[in-house]
């Protein structure tokens, strides 16, 4: 029976379900490696294959926004795992602070995806315009909607939180959605390296 936890203290293993729930994350989360690298080598193949007169990367992607983007992300890791210590310290409230914290830079950097692709179909980077812009949509939009997903979850979780405080069942949660949203954050470091600076720098 789940129990509200003063002492919470990697409560994520503190059964044997929460344990189960982590290890079936990681190769949940090995499957979606395997997706994005599909998606990562579709990109590199067709990234040349632009429409006579068509924008190419080096004329598109602005890396002063991206790297704005980039900031938000990453530092919405660093607060998932202010959130976690948080929770290892059985302090409900500093924990659903920094995952709200986490939530709002999520959509700190939604907002700026968004407006880049508004940015890239005015200039006729449209998704079905080259196949290089057919490749990069499904792999930024791909990475975009899983950050979309992270936040709804988190969200979630922040009402089961503060309804039922840290438990054997939420704790674990909490977790695993923590490193779910690591797992988005890497992937994004990915697609700045090899989309956007290799784009800019016409590697």
């Amino acid at each position: 029976m789940a129990t509200a936890h003063t002492a919470t203290h990697e409560i994520e293993k503190a059964t044997l379900e929460g344990r189960n729930k982590v290890l079936a994350f990681w190769l949940f989360l090995g499957g979606e490696c395997v997706l994005f690298g599909t998606l990562f080598a579709t990109y590199l193949t067709l990234r040349n294959s632009v429409m006579p007169g068509g924008p190419t990367s080096q004329q598109l992607f602005d890396l002063m926004l991206v790297a704005w983007a980039t900031f938000l992300l990453l530092t919405s890791s660093l607060t998932s795992v202010f959130a976690v210590q948080a929770m290892h310290r059985g302090r409900v409230s500093t924990m659903l602070a920094w995952l709200g914290v986490t939530v709002w830079l999520g959509l700190g950097f939604l907002a700026l995806e968004i407006y880049e692709f508004q940015h890239y179909v005015h200039l006729g980077h449209g998704f079905t315009a080259s196949a290089f812009s057919t490749a990069f949509y499904s792999l930024v939009g791909f990475h975009g909607a899983h950050v979309v997903f992270g936040i709804l979850w988190i969200s979630l979780l922040m009402a089961q939180v503060a309804r039922k405080g840290i438990t054997d069942v939420t704790g674990p949660k909490v977790y695993v959605a923590s490193l779910y949203w690591h797992f988005v954050d890497v992937v994004w470091v990915f697609i700045f390296t090899v989309v956007y600076l290799f784009g800019v720098l016409g590697v």
